[in-house]
């Protein structure tokens, strides 16, 4: 058994997971869970680089969870950090502040060892529980990436579009306008035209979503009266139901967005775009694997992610 912690460092959140991991049993242990919302990503789209607000909010969370991880005894800490830090043209300032933070060295990865961990965080929990081939979608705040497989990757695309990349780019209004909404969504189908070119959707036998604006979408289709990780992880949801969830929680207002129980407040106002790209993934997918001679009725959910497999990866390293 080997103590160990995966920290994901998004567009939009930093997430911590500090584990005990037997590679032998194939287990993994949870012992601390935790995420807040950081915004490292706030106007890297428009500017090229990490705000400092923005950059001294996420060190503030790291070096909470570093005190967290020593309180607990971990031997080893993996650090990956994604979309955000990959676009930025300062990010070896974000790496040097990291390292003297946590006195570990980050992992600024790409979108394809980025997608590779996702499916490693959620088939590791998912399989045997549906049938293969996966396509694994990890809808984040600048990057969303898709990948294929049954039990290990075998085709994967890092799209350059997320929640609050789209937000930023587009959604302006608050509902946004039926315009707003439709650059949005054409930006998501380009970049979706790209990835089917690499990925086969058609060949996807379950469709699984992870990260924060595929659970918020699902919480709402579960109409929680609080977030549950419990419910939302390993749900299954009609695709139309997913659908008219991303719907409404796109046209809602702010206002409206912040009553809802579940509901984060890191992301009332980046939901509705979550909310968008989720919907055109499953409407493209579903339309895919039609094509192909298929049905796809349903949606997975998963609260197991990159973050689960990036604390595997640790346990491999100690």
């Amino acid at each position: 058994m080997t103590r160990v912690a995966g920290i994901d460092c998004g567009t939009n959140s930093i997430r911590l997971l500090v584990a005990d991991v037997d590679l032998a049993a194939g287990t993994l242990t949870d012992l601390d869970r935790r995420m807040e919302v950081v915004r490292l990503g706030q106007g890297v789209d428009r500017t090229g680089r990490i705000a400092p607000e923005a950059m001294e909010r996420t060190l503030d969370a790291a070096r909470r969870y570093g005190a967290r991880c020593a309180e607990l005894g971990v031997e080893h800490i993996r650090f990956v950090a994604t979309s955000a830090s990959r676009d930025a043209e300062n990010r070896q300032e974000f790496v040097d502040g990291v390292r003297d933070a946590l006195g570990v060295e980050p992992e600024v990865v790409g979108g394809q060892e980025e997608a590779a961990l996702s499916f490693r965080g959620a088939t590791g929990v998912l399989a045997g529980k549906h049938p293969g081939p996966f396509l694994v979608v990890d809808l984040g705040g600048g990057s969303t990436e898709l990948v294929l497989g049954t039990t290990s990757p075998v085709a994967s695309y890092s799209m350059d579009v997320g929640c609050v990349r789209l937000t930023e780019r587009h959604l302006h209004d608050d509902p946004p306008t039926a315009a707003q909404i439709a650059a949005a969504s054409a930006d998501v189908a380009a970049a979706l035209d790209a990835a089917a070119k690499v990925v086969p959707f058609g060949r996807a036998a379950t469709l699984v979503g992870l990260a924060g604006s595929v659970t918020t979408v699902t919480a709402h289709a579960l109409d929680l009266d609080e977030y549950d990780p419990v419910s939302i992880d390993g749900a299954v949801l009609a695709t139309d139901a997913v659908l008219a969830s991303c719907r409404a929680l796109l046209t809602m207002s702010r206002k409206r967005r912040e009553r809802e129980p579940y509901m984060h407040p890191g992301r009332v106002d980046v939901i509705g775009a979550g909310a968008l790209v989720w919907s055109d993934v499953v409407s493209r997918v579903r339309a895919e694997v039609g094509r192909a001679g298929g049905r796809l009725r349903t949606v997975v959910t998963s609260e197991h992610d990159i973050l689960d497999g990036i604390t595997w990866s640790a346990a491999e390293r100690v």
